[in-house]
Order: C-alpha cells, then structure tokens, then sequence
C-alpha cells in the first residue's frame, strides 16, 4: 500500500539514496520488489528533509508518481542532508485530497508515514478517534486512515510520551479496534528513527557512526540489509538500532 524510506547519517544528496540505487525508492515507485499489497505506487508521493541549523524540515509533495516529476528529479539533485523521510503512495481508496494526503505529514518538527490500511476505515476508528480533542480532527491533514493514525501519534506526543512510546501504543490501540489492519509506522524528529513492523515488509541498515537507513524494502543488494520481525518496534539513531516485541492487543 506504500513504500517509506528514512535516513540518518553523513551529509549525502536525497537523489543518492532515493533515485540512483539499483532499486531505488523511486524505482519501488512501479516495480517494488517486496510489495505485499498492490503493484505501483503512482498515487503521489513526497520527502521531507531537515537542513542543519532549522528544527523545521522542508517538504516537497505532489499529488501524481515521482517518476514524471521533473522537479523532484532536480531538488534530489542538488538537495544535501543528514536526515530525512520519503514515501511513494499507493491510495487505499480514491480521494480528493490531492498532495495533501501524501505523505510525510508533518507537524512540530517531525516528519511521519504510513505504510498499510486500516482495516474497517472510518468507522472501525471511531472509539480512537473520539480521544482526540475537536481541534485536532477539525484540522486533520487528509481525510484518510493514515492522517487519523497520525493525529493519534501526534496526541501522545503532546501529551508527553516519547516518540516511541506515541508510535508503539498508537499501533496497538488502532490494532485492537480494527483487527486485520496494516500498521508499518514511520517517524522521525531528524535524529531518531521509530518505525514498526505490522503487516508489511521493513527493514534497516546500519553502519555505527555513519549512516542508518529504515525502508520498507532494500534499495540494492548491500549484504549489510537485515529484516525486521513482524510485530517489531524499531528505534534507531546513527549509531544503533533497537528492535522489541510489539505485543498483540487483548480482546
């Protein structure tokens, strides 16, 4: 249903890590290799980046698929950066939110994607969403299952959990009001990575001091690659990388 990327490592341009590998996020675009759910990616797509010194990343979003973007093939170009966040869309239903419902969302120096459906949507979220306060969903992003999944992450958050702490009990609260759903979570606040395996395919790659890499799916062969269990949160810095179990909601 998506294919997500984040890095966090040495200064490289975004086209080195999402448009030249051999398979690339660009490529898994229209020929994902690891998809479980859907073929082609076309519907929109975007990357957030942080720039040194500004808190507040920069966004590039549209609403078509990236390969015909000419725009994006220059800014991957030229654009520098130690940490950042793309998606390429596969929609879970026709919508008319445009580049709006592409992710990463974006709010309060992070950056956010989902990778998955809810199962039920909307009405399986109704309990979740009636945690929310009237503001936040009067200003949803999107009207779309992974713009709900984001404001429940984003509550947490400004309620004072830790990222991921936000992103763990998020997965299992909308995991138990709608049983069957696919949750592969990723977010990033520019230094830490936290993403889970729910339903679909992840991975990371990880040189200590280097660079760290979480994707849906390898962008080449690098031996270095390894696979994220199901039902795993993941956190991960430039240096390390922590798996743990995520438990099953009880009934």
């Amino acid at each position: 249903m998506c294919r997500h990327l984040a890095y966090s490592g040495v200064p490289v341009a975004l086209g080195e890590v999402l448009v030249s590998p051999g398979h690339s996020l660009v490529r898994q675009s229209w020929e994902p290799r690891r998809q479980r759910y859907g073929t082609v990616n076309a519907d929109g797509f975007g990357v957030g980046w942080y720039a040194e010194g500004d808190p507040v990343p920069g966004r590039y979003r549209r609403q078509g698929p990236v390969w015909g973007d000419e725009t994006f093939a220059d800014l991957a170009r030229v654009v520098r950066s130690t940490a950042f966040l793309a998606a390429v869309r596969d929609a879970t239903a026709a919508g008319a939110d445009g580049e709006a419902a592409a992710a990463p969302f974006a709010a309060d120096g992070l950056l956010f994607s989902h990778n998955g459906a809810v199962k039920g949507w909307p009405d399986s979220l109704a309990a979740p969403a009636g945690t929310l306060p009237a503001a936040a969903l009067l200003t949803l992003a999107a009207r779309s299952d992974s713009a709900l999944v984001w404001a429940l992450v984003r509550h947490r958050i400004a309620e004072g959990d830790s990222l991921t702490q936000a992103v763990s009990d998020t997965v299992t609260e909308v995991a138990a009001s709608a049983p069957g759903s696919r949750l592969n979570l990723l977010l990033t606040d520019g230094s830490t990575i936290v993403a889970t395996a729910w339903g679909d395919t992840l991975w990371y790659l990880t040189e200590p001091g280097r660079r760290t890499v979480v994707a849906s799916e390898p962008y080449d062969d690098e031996p270095l690659w390894r696979e994220v269990p199901d039902r795993t949160l993941l956190t991960a810095t430039r240096s390390d990388v922590t798996l743990t179990p995520l438990k099953e909601p009880t009934a």
